[in-house]
């Protein structure tokens, strides 16, 4: 069985304070109370401070380039379908330059976990507005206020029909463990959008904020995360200061399960080479 201290890697080098230890303590509690193994767990990151997070956890880890961890993560999956595959990026990273690749990771469903820490701000770069800034938000690329209306991560997911759809705050590592755990278990794609606050260029949108301001859907026994239209109101009326499970579509299938001929055994363990049959069923499909 594995512990803690086996997904433990290099000592993480974030700022003191920066929500991304949260999130990092949380995957490990999840990887841990999932029973996995270290050798069977890939981390894809993209670019950014939490670009550092396949480097952090103890597992295989990528770091692949700026908003294109979702496009190899998918790649990592299908490869090997007995991989338990996370893509872990910023909000920069996941809704900038990266959010042509997050739409169609929802429509094709590859069954991974997309887990993004969203601290509304560029951190790596020293404090630029983000595509989740809110209006308003004095920055060194918008010190009069930002002006564009921010990305809304859950509704756009929700709006798509993602097959799980989470928030969590990396102030509750508990229970952001306890999300990641059930976005693990759903079949097909799984985002985790994380408040995961930068403690050094957002002085706005701190622990603090959050703690006052979020509201806990798993704790609402009333409420029904099965329900999407339900869901798009109640995130509407809390004004996105939601943690827990938002949605989940059972029903839908994820991708492997659907598509024609993807066999059962990973591609990373079959031979490398068409058999003759194959060969000449292909070769019949163009007589």
């Amino acid at each position: 069985m594995s512990t803690m201290k086996d997904f433990k890697a290099e000592k993480p080098t974030w700022c003191p304070g920066c929500g991304d230890f949260g999130v990092l303590n949380a995957m490990q509690r999840a990887a841990v109370a999932l029973g996995l193994e270290p050798e069977d767990v890939v981390v894809v990151s993209g670019i950014g401070c939490s670009g550092k997070m396949s480097q952090h956890f103890g597992g295989y880890g990528l770091h692949s380039l700026h908003g294109r961890s979702l496009p190899t993560a998918q790649a990592v999956k299908l490869a090997n379908r007995n991989l338990t595959v996370f893509a872990a990026g910023g909000d920069g990273d996941g809704y900038g330059i990266g959010m042509g690749h997050f739409i169609h990771a929802i429509r094709r469903n590859i069954d991974i976990t997309y887990i993004v820490m969203d601290n509304h701000i560029y951190g790596l770069t020293t404090g630029q507005a983000s595509p989740t800034s809110d209006v308003g938000s004095q920055t060194k690329t918008s010190p009069r206020g930002t002006v564009e209306r921010p990305i809304e991560p859950l509704q756009l997911a929700l709006s798509e029909r993602c097959g799980f759809v989470a928030q969590a705050f990396s102030g509750d590592t508990k229970h952001m463990a306890q999300v990641i755990e059930r976005a693990v278990r759903h079949r097909g794609f799984s985002l985790v959008n994380v408040f995961s606050p930068c403690v050094t260029f957002n002085k706005v949108n701190s622990y603090e904020f959050y703690k006052e301001k979020l509201v806990n859907l798993d704790a609402d026994p009333a409420y029904d995360c099965h329900d999407r239209l339900a869901a798009m109101r109640r995130v509407a009326e809390a004004d996105n200061l939601v943690v827990g499970v938002v949605y989940e579509d059972t029903e839908q299938p994820a991708y492997d399960d659907a598509v024609y001929g993807y066999p059962e055994e990973p591609l990373a363990h079959l031979e490398p080479r068409l058999s003759d049959a194959m060969y000449e069923e292909i070769l019949a499909t163009f007589r």
